[in-house]
């Protein structure tokens, strides 16, 4: 996936949690990457034909997907099943098995005090690479700058409680390479035709 092209071109990524928003979003031209935060296991296939039909990127929240199991087997399953591009999580394994199967991987992280900041460490140094971190929430520039100087290079996306144009610029100035918002006024800021 040329990841970094399309977020260089549109840094807000559409974070979808139901239909209405995945119908919204599909009709957009800009929205490259939509992150799927919703659906069953008989629904999601269909979801991804959807957006795969539109020529844009499906990345499945895992761990959102019910009738799954929390294990890695889920992993096999979407790849199975689906034509997705890649995954997010919060854990570790099936970040680890969707690199394993050649998946774009998303690591979700919720930073909310110290010793969640110093688990992030341990978990990037553990030799299990994701190639985006996702930390949220996405309003703390600090965290984003810190994650970016000791990340071990993995690009960061800002998620979480962004709710206006000025949070998604000011994250992206404390480096974070996109931003995943279910905001969807901010999804189109980027399109050629907006205004900035």
């Amino acid at each position: 996936m040329e990841f970094e092209k399309i977020v260089r071109e549109n840094p807000v990524l559409a974070a979808v949690k139901d239909e209405a928003e995945l119908e919204e979003v599909l009709k957009s031209d800009g929205v490259q990457i939509i992150f799927v935060l919703f659906g069953d296991v008989c629904i999601i296939p269909g979801i991804v034909e959807r957006i795969k039909d539109r020529g844009k990127f499906a990345i499945v929240h895992a761990d959102l997907v019910e009738g799954l199991s929390s294990k890695e087997v889920v992993v096999d399953y979407l790849k199975s099943n689906t034509r997705l591009d890649g995954i997010i999580s919060t854990k570790q394994s099936i970040i680890r098995r969707g690199i394993e199967l050649g998946l774009f991987t998303v690591l979700r992280c919720f930073v909310l005090d110290t010793k969640s900041l110093i688990n992030l460490q341990r978990w990037l140094d553990s030799g299990v690479k994701p190639d985006v971190v996702e930390l949220m929430p996405g309003i703390a520039p600090k965290i984003i700058r810190l994650i970016r100087k000791t990340g071990k290079g993995i690009p960061v996306i800002a998620g979480g409680l962004i709710t206006e144009e000025w949070e998604v610029r000011e994250a992206l100035v404390a480096g974070a390479v996109a931003v995943s918002t279910t905001n969807s006024k901010l999804w189109f800021m980027y399109e050629k035709n907006s205004l900035n």
